[in-house]
């Protein structure tokens, strides 16, 4: 239980400090006989940073409870 934790606590950590990623892809615009036009399309997908501090949270009490025998 505590490597699982410990993961998600990494986790946690990661998605603090990395707040989103872009990504690039080609359109085909138009195609007439020998002359094709694309059109270049930036998709983003951000989150914020208060998810990563949540998760890191709860990986963090997994962490610490999951070393307790009951």
């Amino acid at each position: 239980m505590k490597k699982a934790g410990l993961i998600i606590l990494v986790l946690g950590v990661l998605i603090i400090l990395l707040t989103g990623f872009n990504s690039e892809t080609k359109e085909q615009v138009a195609d007439t006989g020998n002359l094709e036009i694309t059109a270049e399309k930036t998709i983003r997908a951000n989150w914020s940073p208060m998810i990563g501090v949540a998760i890191m949270t709860v990986g963090g009490i997994i962490f610490i409870l999951g070393g307790k025998e009951r």
